[in-house]
This record gives structure tokens, sequence and C-alpha cells, in this order.
């Protein structure tokens, strides 16, 4: 008789529940109060995560010069209330240009990422803004993603089957992907229901179409962490490693709500151009 098939291991399970609880409660209470403290919230997990980049495109301990363009960052996040997203560009640009003084075999590397991260912080930031609006797109971005990600993570272990992209991530599983999408999809689109006077159809669209960024997303830093040969970016978030692998698709998914946000309501009314149609 063939050996019985190990069920999945769970041994993970609470570590990342207990992280995510934790997530959860810090990035509500910076959502609810907005401005300063959420800028302020953005320039510390900015840091964070572009210091986990520096680490992994350099090969080598954070250097001063790295910690010169994380600064840059936390500046850019920081003052955002102030000077809005030209001076998250200004800042992003300096940093840039301090890029090319270090070495030029990483050069487009630390580039790409001050590029990317500068991106990031406009589109959450002007996606949070001034108005409840911020709030309401915020829980629903996280929504979105948190139930691909949880859906993919329990469908994928209970299910398991063919892997979706063995060469870049070998755990992925097609069950995972398509679970975590639908859940993705049918928590966002309830959400939506509730919170917002829009069709039903048009967040069902959005909640579908977020959840497959976050999957691109998720499967773009893989491929890049493959590049560079590490498995996890960091162990700072116990049971889900980095902040680099913890935000991954919502990263994603924040620069997408923010471009629709954007075309739809304008740099001042992100929020409610994504929610409002």
């Amino acid at each position: 008789m063939p050996p019985a098939r190990s069920g999945p291991s769970w041994t993970d399970l609470g570590p990342r529940l207990l992280s995510a609880a934790i997530i959860v409660a810090v990035i509500a209470t910076g959502l609810y109060f907005g401005g300063y403290v959420f800028a302020a919230l953005a320039a510390v997990v900015v840091g964070v995560t572009y210091r986990e980049w520096e680490q992994m495109v350099t090969l080598q301990p954070l250097a001063p010069f790295g910690m010169v363009l994380i600064g840059l960052l936390a500046l850019a996040a920081v003052t955002y209330p102030l000077l809005g997203p030209l001076g998250v560009i200004a800042f992003t640009a300096l940093g840039g240009l301090v890029a090319t003084f270090g070495d030029k075999a990483v050069l487009p590397w630390r580039a790409g990422g001050l590029a990317f991260f500068g991106l990031l912080l406009i589109a959450v930031l002007g996606m949070r803004g001034t108005t409840s609006a911020g709030i309401v797109a915020g829980w629903y971005l996280g929504i979105v993603i948190a139930l691909n990600d949880t859906g993919a993570y329990f469908v994928g272990r209970v299910i398991g089957g063919p892997k979706l992209a063995p060469m870049i991530s070998p755990a992925k599983t097609w069950s995972g992907a398509i679970g975590g999408w639908v859940a993705g999809t049918l928590a966002g689109t309830l959400y939506w229901l509730v919170f917002t006077d829009s069709p039903w159809l048009v967040g069902l669209v959005f909640s579908a179409v977020l959840g497959l960024v976050g999957q691109a997303g998720d499967l773009t830093e893989s491929a890049i962490k493959r590049v560079f040969r590490i498995k996890d970016s960091s162990d700072i978030i116990p049971g889900h490693g980095g902040f680099m692998d913890r935000l991954d698709s919502v990263s994603f998914g924040a620069v997408a709500l923010f471009l629709i946000g954007l075309a739809h309501g304008g740099i001042w009314a992100v929020a409610a151009g994504f929610l409002y149609w």
C-alpha cells in the first residue's frame, strides 16, 4: 500500500495570527488618525522595508550610505501632509542622485527601489487623504488583500495540487491562488455593498482586479528574491518573514487603487474617486 498522505502542517499558524493581529491594530490606528500620525507610520514601515531592500540588493549589512537613503524616504513620508506628492518626488529624486555616488553595480536596483517606494508613499498617503473616505478605502484594500492571502494559505495547505510558479515560489499552488482570489473578491464585494453607495458590480470588478494585482505583487517579490537567492527579506515578523514579505501584495494593490482613484477623482480626492461611481 502507498504511504498515507500526511496532513498539512499548521505549526506557523499561531505566530502568523498574532503578528497579523498586531499589524492590523497598528495600521487601523494610523488610518483612523490620518495626518501626521499616518505619515509617521508610513515613514517607519517604508524605512524598515527599504532597509530590507538595501540589504538584499547589496548582499551585505546596512551601511551608512543606505541609512541616508532610508532617511530621505522617511522625510518624504513625514512631510507629505505639508508638501504633498511634490515633496515625495523631490526627496526620492534626491535619493536617486545620492545613489549615483554609491556602488554602480547595484545602482539600478537602488534606483528602482527608491522609485517604487516613492510611488508607494504617494499612493498610500494620497489614498488616506484628509477625509473619512480614506479610512473606508484603506479598510477595503486591507480586506481584499488579507482575504486573498488568508484564503490562499488555507486552501493551498488543505487542497494542495499543481504548483502555480514552481521556479519562482515553490510553495504556491493553483488551488491556493484561486481560493484566495475568490475569498478576497467576495469579501471585498461584501464590504463594498455595506460601506459605499456605488453599484455592486463596480465593487466586484475592483475586488477581483485588486486580488489579481496583489497576487502579481507577491510573485514579483518572490522572483526578485530568487535573483538574490534569499527566501525571506528578514525575520522581523514571526510567521511572515520581513516587511517586504508581508507588504508585497498590499503594495501593488495600493498603487492600483491609487491610479484608479487618481484617474476618476484627482490627486486630492483619490479615495472618493475610487469608491464613489
